[in-house]
């Protein structure tokens, strides 16, 4: 396993971690999360992402219990929960400091943990004051709840308040984001970060490096039943898989999933194996309802070797969709 550091921290993570993102608690069980788990902590993965909302919390819950049984030492693990949805009463979202405070106590209890390393303010919220929020995670800080505190899908221009904001008040400022990134979603982390990984010193903890499943090459020839997007209750997702837009996002991984045949891997393997060849990416989430899923994905590390600048241009000519101006970081 490549461990990086977290933006400008001596924080050290796995470059390949796991999420508990629509898995734990809800499409599959605690044994399957266990083993899923145990397969990547084998692998050398010491991050584990999760939120209070994922799950309505179960995700959490079964996160928790995972780390118990397994034994692990605490002090081995990176583990994150993110904080916005976390009930449907009027100050159970969002990030007032009231919110923060009872979400964190509430996420820590279903992890059964005393503090998280990273915790993430899960969405922007355009009804609390950024300094509100700046002063709520300082405090998280203070009291040991966690050790690091960042942002998830902030624009560039909210994160540079939020850090201004504690630098003036000399507070804690967010050290990462978690952005969606990958092959065909590539502006925010390429573009308007750009000039944050210097001013601030900015890691990224990125998720959806496959695009929903869209980069795996399953739904090249259609949908097949039993896939994350004909579950009840993910409808919303099998609009990302329709329109013309999609369909030309299919073309390309079509021609790309050729590219993988030739580099003798799959076309998942390839996708995070791109976006690990961008030094901006602290860690790829990846997301598996099976134990033999996680083994295939950290195979992407021995594939990521494989990206000579000639096969990242010869990606690049198919994708066409690299923000410009151009930021040079490959």
């Amino acid at each position: 396993m490549e461990y990086r550091f977290l933006g400008r921290s001596g924080l050290q993570i796995s470059a390949l971690s796991l999420g508990a993102w629509v898995t734990y608690g809800g499409q599959v069980g605690e044994e399957t999360a266990y083993n899923c788990m145990q397969a990547a902590y084998e692998a050398g993965v010491n991050f584990f992402d999760n939120a209070e909302v994922y799950a309505h919390g179960n995700a959490e819950t079964v996160m928790g219990n995972v780390v118990r049984k397994a034994g692990w030492k605490r002090s081995d693990l990176v583990i994150s929960t993110k904080i916005f949805w976390g009930g449907r009463g009027p100050n159970d979202k969002g990030l007032s400091r009231k919110h923060i405070v009872e979400g964190m106590r509430a996420s820590l209890a279903r992890l059964q943990m005393e503090y998280v390393d990273l915790v993430f303010c899960h969405r922007p919220d355009i009804n609390t004051p950024i300094e509100e929020t700046v002063r709520a995670m300082n405090f998280v800080i203070d009291q040991g709840w966690a050790f690091y505190w960042g942002t998830s899908e902030w624009s560039a221009t909210q994160i540079m308040e939020a850090y201004a904001i504690a630098r003036r008040l000399n507070l804690v400022p967010p050290l990462m984001e978690q952005p969606q990134y990958n092959m065909l979603h590539r502006e925010r982390v390429e573009k308007e970060y750009a000039s944050l990984y210097k001013s601030t010193g900015l890691g990224t903890t990125i998720w959806s490096p496959l695009a929903s499943g869209l980069l795996t090459g399953k739904y090249n020839e259609g949908i097949p039943e039993g896939t994350r997007i004909t579950l009840p209750g993910y409808e919303w997702l099998m609009k990302e898989f329709q329109g013309e837009e999609a369909q030309k996002n299919l073309a390309k991984v079509r021609q790309m999933t050729q590219v993988a045949h030739e580099l003798g891997c799959s076309m998942a393997q390839l996708a995070l194996a791109w976006c690990l060849k961008n030094p901006r990416v602290s860690t790829v989430i990846t997301g598996a309802s099976r134990p033999e899923q996680v083994t295939e994905n950290m195979k992407a590390l021995d594939v990521a070797e494989k990206l000579s600048p000639e096969v990242m241009q010869r990606l690049e000519d198919i994708l066409q969709n690299k923000p410009e101006p151009e930021d040079n970081f490959r």
